[in-house]
């Protein structure tokens, strides 16, 4: 059995960041933000039943969110697995671009991997109403299988992000323009540029180092939000611990692990 030093630190930033997902997005419905009506439309849901209905899925989703902080169950972090694949599956659904989907990998990729490092899927019935193990230990198969999710993970959502700003998505226009940039289409071709471009960095080779700079970015670039800033914010902290909790692995897992394709490793060592 392998016991690392930042264990915890993976555990914990995995189980908050997924927390601030739901959070965030609860208190969404809780202000019924009218981009909503289009996901309740896909179930021929009118506008109306739709405003009734959003409090109370917003409602569900911060109690959920809030039990991951007090009293963590797997089933409530395969539950939001589920739901946040649901809930970013609307967007495209609802005529919105694909790339709002995998943008919001984050949000499922989280608690998924948080289910990994609990021991996984396979596990019996009664373990899945169990309180998770905050002082569980990543053997060395355990810290692969993370490793290789988290980047995968990691790719997708900047992926999806640039590719917003590549075909110049409005809501981020405007980000640009309130920020005072003179040609916010300009800026955002170069930004989705720099994050299609660290995308496949992390998928190939993911360096702690520009990990880091990733890590900054998305925190800070998360708050030009120009309205309900700090609700945006909080949603995206699945976008903030994935990449984190990558940062943690990189730091402790050796390079053999980290090359492409996926190799092997006879052993692991630990520094």
């Amino acid at each position: 059995m392998l016991r690392l030093k930042s264990d915890q630190n993976i555990y914990y930033t995995l189980r908050f960041a997924s927390a601030m997902c739901f959070i965030g997005h609860g208190a969404f419905g809780i202000i019924t933000k009218k981009i909503w009506c289009n996901y309740f439309g896909i179930f021929g849901i009118g506008h109306d039943a739709a405003y009734t209905l959003m409090p109370y899925v917003g409602a569900i989703d911060i109690l959920l969110g809030l039990s991951l902080l007090v009293y963590p169950i797997r089933a409530v972090a395969g539950w939001l697995v589920i739901w946040g694949i649901a809930t970013a599956s609307m967007r495209p659904l609802s005529g919105e671009p694909f790339a709002e989907f995998i943008e919001r990998a984050g949000n499922f990729g989280a608690p998924f991997v948080l289910l990994l490092l609990q021991g996984g899927f396979k596990i019996p019935l009664k373990q899945w109403f169990s309180r998770m193990d905050d002082e569980a230990s990543i053997n060395e198969a355990t810290l692969k299988t993370v490793l290789n999710c988290l980047r995968v993970i990691a790719f997708l959502l900047l992926l999806g992000h640039g590719w917003l700003n590549l075909i110049q998505k409005g809501g981020l226009i405007s980000q640009y323009h309130a920020l005072g940039f003179n040609d916010p289409g300009k800026t955002a071709q170069i930004v989705g540029g720099f994050e299609v471009l660290a995308a496949f960095s992390i998928l190939i080779r993911p360096f702690a180092n520009v990990l880091l700079v990733l890590i900054i970015w998305k925190i800070t670039s998360e708050l030009f939000y120009p309205k309900y800033e700090i609700f945006e914010w909080i949603e995206r902290g699945g976008s903030y611990g994935v990449l984190l909790s990558l940062w943690f692995v990189v730091k402790k897992a050796p390079s053999v692990l980290l090359a492409w394709p996926f190799k092997k490793a006879a052993h692991l060592r630990v520094n």
